[in-house]
C-alpha cells in the first residue's frame, strides 16, 4: 500500500494527508525527521506504549514514509521521504502554531531512555531492555 501509486493527484494528496494526521504519527515523524530511531526511544520520547508505536510505524512503513535499518539486535526507523517534515512545519504554520513549539519532539538525549543513541555508552546487550512497558511488567 504506497500511497505515492493512486490514480489522481488530489487522491494521493489526501492519502498522505490522512496518514500523517494523527497526532502520534505527527510526533514520531517529527522524531525521525532529526534521526533515526529505535522503538524504545519512541517510547521513551512519547510515553507511548511499545505496541501502540509499532502500529503507527507499520502504517507509515506501508505508506512508503519510513524505512527500517537494523543494527545489531536494534531496528532504526528511518524517514524514506524527509520532506515529510517541512509539510508537517508548513501545516503547522497554517494552524498558526509556531513551529518552534514542535521542536522538543527531536530534542536528545531523552533521560531514561535506554536506547543506544541516548544512552552510547551502554553495553549494547542491555540497550533497550529497559523500556517503559518492560518497567510496567515488574
Amino acid at each position: 500500500m504506497n500511497v505515492f501509486t493512486t490514480d489522481r493527484p488530489e487522491a494521493q494528496i489526501s492519502r498522505v494527508l490522512s496518514l500523517i494526521g494523527q497526532p502520534a504519527r505527527i510526533q514520531i515523524l517529527m522524531i525521525l525527521g532529526r534521526q533515526a530511531a529505535c522503538v524504545c526511544h519512541l517510547e521513551a520520547a512519547l510515553g507511548m506504549r511499545q505496541a501502540s508505536i509499532s502500529q503507527h510505524l507499520m502504517v507509515l512503513r506501508k505508506a512508503g514514509l519510513v524505512t527500517t535499518q537494523r543494527d545489531g539486535r536494534n531496528i532504526f526507523y528511518h524517514l524514506s521521504k524527509p520532506e515529510v517534515v517541512d509539510v508537517l512545519n508548513q501545516a503547522a504554520q497554517l494552524a498558526g502554531i509556531e513551529t518552534e513549539s514542535l521542536r522538543p519532539l527531536t530534542l536528545q538525549p531523552i533521560a531514561g531512555c535506554p536506547c543506544p543513541q541516548c544512552n552510547p555508552d551502554m553495553d549494547p546487550k542491555l540497550t533497550c531492555q529497559n523500556t517503559g512497558s518492560n518497567r510496567r511488567k515488574r
